[in-house]
């Protein structure tokens, strides 16, 4: 019997990050878990590709955006289960014990792991500890937190929405807080962007840019506000 997951991971000129994210990846091959990994393109400048298909991948191209990506990956993979990952996200050791016994107990629900940034900065901590939070009590994980899905429950959700932004949130949002559990493994996910903007001044872009969403802001409107 084929294994059972396709891990999906889009991809943009992500050189830096995606052998990390690879190498995440292989506690999911040594337990016979991981079908394949499908990498899906937007058309990197860079050696990402090559990355890629060196680590045994399938390589796919698409047009750039994660919302058209994730379900062009969705549409190649041949997994009866799903996992969405962002390519600066790497999964602790144990991930792929929880995720085995996630979709042996639990094939009606989806799951994501708990966020930890790569980043001893004490403001991390306090994002890590709040975003947590969130993703327990509103059930709306971020996209770096990983989406551990059934191609049964994607296919009845929808599927990622092809638009700029929120196409995590808009999916989560379908599955609702009730058919979604947070694993007790870890999604380390890069810092990069807070280092740059500044923690708190990132964090509460980003919370608003929820917010309008939430009170009914287009994707295509607050992609603008979004680097």
């Amino acid at each position: 019997m084929p294994a059972p997951l396709s891990v999906i991971v889009p991809t943009l000129n992500a050189a830096g990050d995606l052998p990390l994210c690879l190498e995440s990846l292989l506690p999911g091959l040594e337990a016979g878990l991981i079908r394949e990994v499908i990498v899906v393109d937007g058309g990197s400048a860079d050696v990402t590709r090559a990355i890629a298909g060196s680590a045994g991948a399938d390589v796919i191209a698409s047009e750039a955006g994660r919302g058209k990506q994730l379900r062009a990956g969705a549409a190649a993979a041949r997994g009866e289960w799903f996992l969405f990952l962002h390519a600066d996200t790497a999964l602790s050791r144990d991930w792929a014990e929880r995720a085995a016994a996630h979709m042996g107990k639990r094939p009606g629900m989806a799951a994501a792991f708990k966020l930890k940034f790569r980043s001893d900065a004490r403001a991390a901590r306090w994002l890590e500890s709040r975003a947590n939070r969130r993703a327990r009590w509103m059930g709306l994980p971020y996209g770096d937190q990983g989406l551990l899905i059934s191609r049964a429950l994607y296919e009845e959700a929808g599927g990622y929405a092809d638009v700029p932004l929120m196409e995590d949130v808009m999916l989560v949002r379908t599955i609702g807080k009730k058919r979604l559990v947070i694993l007790d493994a870890e999604a380390r996910t890069s810092a990069a962007k807070y280092e740059r903007d500044g923690w708190r001044r990132r964090a509460w872009r980003n919370a608003w840019i929820l917010t309008r969403f939430l009170l009914g802001a287009k994707p295509e409107t607050l992609a603008k506000a979004y680097r």
